[in-house]
């Protein structure tokens, strides 16, 4: 999971995985594969970083030979 904030600045942490798309209008609003839509602070850049940065922290800790 993720964290992001919310434009009222709650933290939420949002399973990356889930995510189908995120579009800026100017504010980055994220549709998740349920159909929910969120609106959050980070631009979509960021969200892209954060997500890639996840994903290399759980491949990394994969035992590739066992």
């Amino acid at each position: 999971m993720i964290l992001l904030t919310r434009l009222d600045g709650q933290t939420i942490a949002v399973n990356e995985g889930l995510i189908v798309f995120a579009e800026s209008t100017p504010d980055t609003v994220i549709t998740m594969s349920s159909g929910q839509r969120m609106i959050v602070r980070e631009p979509v850049k960021e969200l892209i970083e954060r997500i890639a940065s996840f994903q290399r922290s759980i491949f990394a800790g994969v035992d590739h030979h066992g």
